[in-house]
């Protein structure tokens, strides 16, 4: 038997109904469900807002028609059955209008992650996130990593993982891939890490 066979399982709309009420009562929480396991996400601090900021500067100048919402909920994991709060997605401008608080994936192009400094970032987001994302069929996971100083491009998405994933220190080129062909330019990172 599996871990997850284990555990009790929540409804999705359970979840959501759960996440609703504790945005409601407790400003700045914001809870995700990965893997049938409820999280609280990190309030970002001041450089994780400077690097969405810079990312969002790089792909306003090479895909205006694309904007990088922050902060969206979306359907995540096989079945749509997770909830997740990517730091950013790339997605058409106007992708998300008339949805709720957990959109549909399909046009995301990219989704983006940058690292907090809570004990559990290393798992959710080299772990879980991928797998998650790669689930959905987002082509492009960008994950910046600040304790370790590295950007991670993840693509190629083959439902249960990703066939392709780059890394390169701060201040090295990366290329986002297909569909995005951006290239990321990573030595102003440096200015944003502890």
């Amino acid at each position: 038997m599996t871990v997850m066979q284990d555990r009790p399982h929540m409804l999705t709309e359970d979840f959501e109904a759960v996440a609703r009420i504790a945005a409601r009562e407790r400003e700045g929480t914001r809870l995700e469900f990965i893997d049938g396991v409820i999280r609280s996400k990190a309030m970002p601090d001041g450089d994780h807002g400077m690097i969405i900021q810079w990312l969002t500067r790089i792909c306003m100048q090479h895909r205006p028609e694309l904007w990088l919402h922050s902060g969206q909920g979306i359907k995540a994991q096989e079945y749509r059955a997770g909830r997740a709060i990517p730091d950013a997605v790339l997605a058409p401008a106007e992708a998300f209008v008339g949805q709720g608080d957990w959109v549909e994936p399909d046009p995301i192009l990219m989704a983006v992650e940058v690292t907090s400094w809570d004990s559990d970032t290393h798992r959710r987001d080299h772990v879980e996130k991928p797998r998650a994302y790669a689930e959905t069929g987002i082509p492009v996971y960008l994950l910046i990593d600040r304790a370790k100083c590295e950007i991670s491009v993840y693509s190629q998405p083959s439902g249960r993982r990703y066939e392709s994933t780059r890394i390169v220190a701060y201040g090295k080129d990366i290329e986002l891939p297909d569909p995005l062909g951006i290239t990321l330019h990573t030595e102003a990172l440096k200015d944003w890490v502890r």
